[in-house]
């Protein structure tokens, strides 16, 4: 084998021992466990940083893996695999429930629609995958939002798609606050009038979000006198978790 480049090999050992616990790390601390002077290692840290593959907290100085290399690790279990793994379970869903199943990831900010089971009756329906659905107006988007991790606010203005839309940013910050809380998230004639929607967070091994899977259907339904229909909630959350343990084997 050829040379090899020592200030990538110093990086990737950088950014192993980051990833090897849950505790962000100090330069003294990583000088220590990597046998590096601390003026090399700063300059490695300043270029981790630039790139967005390391994040140093502004209060205690210290540093842990950035956002940038999340979605990066995310990737390796692409949408085919995902919608292959979940295919199964979303029709189950969509037996269960009585009503269409949805899966969906992040896509460039918005929701992409990677399955769609019909409501299983006999009604019109049109196929949806492949579509994309507003992040801050979906029950799929807002748990996608709530565990994007180390996922950056979307910038105003938000949308409306109906009078029930969340516009107001602080709005929705306690919206995904209350999702991540609770692990679902609702959506209440907020995408089309009339239309309900639960969904709940898919994970992969390592217990990052990769996906959502949930139901959408009439208000009348799921929401009977406004009050949703806790039974549709467990029903979602159980073929999220049946999915997230799928992928973890």
């Amino acid at each position: 084998m050829g040379e090899t480049i020592q200030s990538v090999e110093r990086a990737a050992a950088i950014l192993r021992l980051l990833a090897s616990g849950p505790r962000q790390l100090g330069v003294a601390e990583l000088a220590r466990a990597l046998a590096l002077p601390k003026g090399t290692l700063h300059g490695i840290l300043r270029t981790l940083v630039r790139v967005g593959f390391v994040e140093q907290d502004e209060t205690t100085g210290k540093y842990r893996l950035g956002a940038t290399l999340l979605h990066l690790g995310s990737s390796y279990l692409d949408v085919n695999e995902l919608r292959t793994r979940s295919i199964n379970w979303a029709d189950a869903l969509a037996g269960r429930s009585r009503e269409s199943a949805w899966i969906g990831t992040l896509h460039e900010g918005h929701v992409l629609v990677i399955h769609h089971v019909f409501r299983p009756d006999d009604s019109m329906q049109t196929l949806q995958v492949g579509t994309y659905l507003p992040t801050h107006a979906s029950a799929l988007g807002k748990v996608l939002l709530a565990f994007d991790p180390y996922g950056e606010s979307l910038a105003p203005p938000l949308r409306p798609h109906t009078k029930h839309t969340l516009v107001d940013q602080a709005e929705l910050e306690a919206e995904l606050d209350q999702v991540r809380a609770r692990g679902w998230a609702a959506e209440m004639e907020e995408l089309t009038e009339g239309e309900v929607a639960i969904a709940a967070p898919i994970k992969d091994p390592r217990g990052l979000v990769v996906g959502a899977i949930g139901i959408r259907g009439a208000v009348e339904r799921l929401a009977p006198g406004d009050d949703l229909h806790m039974d549709f909630v467990s029903y979602v959350r159980d073929a999220a978790r049946a999915i997230t343990r799928d992928l973890a084997r």
